[in-house]
Formats: structure tokens, sequence, C-alpha cells
């Protein structure tokens, strides 16, 4: 038995209230069960019982166990004070209160209908990843799309926090927090650590003095992630470090320079070469001047499309290295690319931005820039495809994650409106469990 289930039991009185009692007897009656809190305090606030001939007001705390009280130190808790009604599973030992009253307790074990919790105990103890694979699709498609746009907003909400934190970082720089979220998201999963480092070494003020002069901002770049510390041969790698020479004495770079095997090539595709996201990276520095606002102001995924379709210098159109040269003409960004940008930096950026700002049409540009993109591909996706749900877009993807995340994988299902839809009960409880 666990509490969550307790709570579900009384948040939507599924369990026999005829003749309801206290352990010491009084007659309860239900006039509000409360609202259910997920913060520190009480279980449930705003509650009004009536025990005896009385009414009272207050918070309902609920246990597996009385003795539970003790045990998590509520005795002591002033907060646990307003406190009227003690919901447990089992009445095993009495709680007694400051003023040495006790504490009224309702015994559950024997109301709630063995069916239920039968119910409730195999899809919780569920060998499938996700535990009502077998019967998502008898839940109503309404309530699944509802709890999916819930999941939408629980996941922006948990990725613009991370912008914020950024933000904070940054001291409230929105051009700087841009910058080093954008460079981290251009090494993907695996080189995102170099390249987020690489932009807290490289500030985006340095780059910005230079953007006339594109060879200079290419210079920093490979120059203080390690790049340009060997001589390569090719007139395009000497000028660069002939450039840097003069901007690493001019900016004190040198203290501030990854080494080259920072950087992973091996089972990179070529297009995801560190070396050229880099002078992509360059690239949308030198063309697009005010990140920050580019970004806030992006409408759609056209605009974003021509926001990253910037030219590189033709060196990187032959080449994936500064050695290597490619055997056809090299492409610019690819669908996934721009995919994988808007769900990592731009939707959270706006979705960020728009808290800050407090205003709505952010985090709805947000949600519809995520609805025009491409679903992801991996196992989580996967597993929700294989149970019968369609994935339509980034919209659908990214919340499903969510929801496998904070829902599936820590068995939270009373949690998930999926979940408790089904395990609601046939028929309401006003008399005798089943």
């Amino acid at each position: 038995m666990q509490e969550a289930f307790l709570h579900y039991v009384w948040q939507y009185q599924y369990f026999n209230r005829q003749g309801l009692k206290t352990a010491g007897g009084d007659d309860v009656l239900v006039i509000r069960p409360g609202l259910l809190n997920t913060h520190a305090g009480p279980d449930f606030a705003d509650a009004k019982v009536r025990i005896g001939d009385i009414d009272w007001a207050g918070s309902i705390e609920i246990h597996i166990r009385s003795s539970d009280w003790k045990n998590h130190h509520h005795d002591i808790d002033n907060a646990y004070d307003s406190v009227i009604l003690h919901v447990v599973w089992e009445d095993d030992r009495p709680v007694v209160r400051a003023d040495a009253t006790i504490l009224p307790a309702v015994e559950l074990r024997h109301r709630v209908p063995v069916d239920l919790v039968h119910q409730y105990k195999r899809l919780v103890n569920s060998g499938f990843r996700i535990p009502c694979e077998r019967s998502l699709l008898s839940v109503p498609e309404v309530i699944r799309n509802n709890m999916l746009d819930r999941a939408m907003v629980e996941r922006l909400e948990e990725k613009s926090g991370e912008v914020r934190a950024l933000l904070k970082l940054n001291n409230g720089d929105w051009e700087e927090s841009a910058y080093q979220l954008l460079a981290k998201n251009f090494g993907f999963k695996v080189n995102a650590d170099p390249f987020f480092q690489l932009a807290r070494n490289l500030p985006y003020r340095f780059l910005r003095k230079h953007v006339d002069r594109p060879a200079q901002v290419e210079a920093m770049l490979f120059g203080v992630a390690g790049f340009l510390a060997e001589k390569v041969g090719s007139d395009y790698h000497r000028e660069l470090r002939r450039e840097y020479q003069l901007l690493r004495v001019k900016y004190q770079l040198h203290r501030s320079e990854l080494h080259a095997s920072q950087w992973k090539f091996l089972r990179l595709r070529p297009a995801n070469f560190p070396s050229r996201r880099l002078a992509q990276f360059a690239a949308l520095i030198v063309h697009q001047k005010n990140i920050s606002s580019q970004i806030i102001n992006t409408q759609n995924a056209e605009q974003l499309r021509k926001m990253l379709a910037v030219p590189l210098s033709t060196f990187w159109d032959t080449h994936y290295t500064f050695r290597k040269r490619a055997r056809r003409p090299v492409g610019g960004f690819g669908e996934f690319s721009i995919d994988n940008i808007v769900i990592n930096s731009i939707a959270p950026y706006l979705a960020a931005y728009g808290k800050y700002k407090d205003d709505a049409q952010y985090i709805e540009r947000a949600e519809l820039l995520l609805r025009e993109a491409n679903a992801e591909t991996n196992t989580v996706i996967k597993h929700w495809r294989d149970a019968g749900w369609m994935v339509k877009n980034a919209f659908d993807s990214q919340a499903l994650i969510q929801l496998f995340n904070s829902y599936c994988i820590p068995r939270q299902c009373l949690n998930c409106s999926i979940g408790a839809t089904l395990l609601k009960p046939g028929e309401c409880f006003s008399g005798s469990p089943r």
C-alpha cells in the first residue's frame, strides 16, 4: 500500500462512507474532502468534516499507519496543528496532540473495494515500461489529449527553468544566455559539454565586436576550441591561426582554451562533426547579430529556417574537418538539426521569456513551433507508438517523454489522468464496498 493510493481514494471518496466513524466511535460526515497539497504541509487543505455534532474546517493528513504521524515528525511541526482528521489505512496507535487531546482518526482498510486495491496493485506493479500500455487505448482520446497538454506544460516549465538558471548565471543577460544555450545545442548530446564550455570561456560580447570580420569570429571560436593549436597546411587554417594569435593576446584567451581531445568525432556522421558545427555556429553569429532578439521574434518554422540558412565560409562547402575534404559538396542545416534546435533551444527560450514577461503569447509560440517540428525518434517514443499512441510532431513526443519520465517510470499512475481513469470505479461508493 502506498500513500498515493490513499490520496486518490480520499480525493475522489472511493470508499464506503456509510456509517463512517472515528476510531473513538464518533460519526463522521465528509462535507468537503479538501484540495490536494503537492507542497510541504498536510496532504489536503481547506477540508470540512462533521465529527459528532461539530463541523470542523482545516486540513486532512493521510498515512498508511497512524503511527507514521510521529515517525514523520508531525508531532513537532506546527504546520500540522491545523489537521482536523487523520485518515489512515490502519489505525495502530492513537495520535495525541500538543494539547493532550486525541486527533480523530478514520481507518479505511475495510472500506475500500477489494477489486480497486487489486487493480491499483496490478497497474503500479506492471512489468511494462508504460504500466497501462495494454489498456491505454481504452481511455477516451479527450482524456489522453488533456494529459498530453498537461505534460507539455510541465515539460516547458522544466526546460524553461534551465534557461532561467542560465540567465541567473549570466546576471540577467538574455543575449549571453541565448548564445550559450544555442552553443550547447549545436554540440547535440555528444559534444554539448565542450560546446557549452567554449561559450562560457569565450563571451559573446567579444565575438560581437568582430562580426564584420567573419574570419576573426571563426578564429576565436576555433582557437579557443583548440583546433588551431597544430599546423594543418591549408591556406584557410593558416589565416585563422594568424588572426587568432593577435586576438588571443588582445582578449587574454590563452586562459580559456580547450584541448582538441575534448571534442568527440567517433561514430558521428560527418555532418555532425564538431568542426563543422563550429563553422555553422560562427556563421550564425556573423549573420544574426542579436541572437536573443532573433529567437524572441521567431514566429514559425519557416522563419527559423531562414535564420539558420546562413552561408558558411567557402572552405566548409567542401570540408567536414580542417584536414579531410568531402567527396561531394556539403549541405547546410538538415531538417533534423532544425527540429533539434526548436526542441532544445528555441521553445524553452520562448517559454522562459514568456514567463519573464508574463506574456502567454511567447509560450503559445513555443508550442506552435513544437507542433511544426517533427517528432523525435528514440526508445521512449517507440514504447508509446507500440502501445498505439499516434505521435504526430515534436509537441507530442516532448509531452510523451515528460509523461514517461515523470509518471510512468516512478509509477505515479494516480497523478496521471490516464491512470486515474483506468482505476475509476464503475459506481459511486455511497453504500457498502463491492
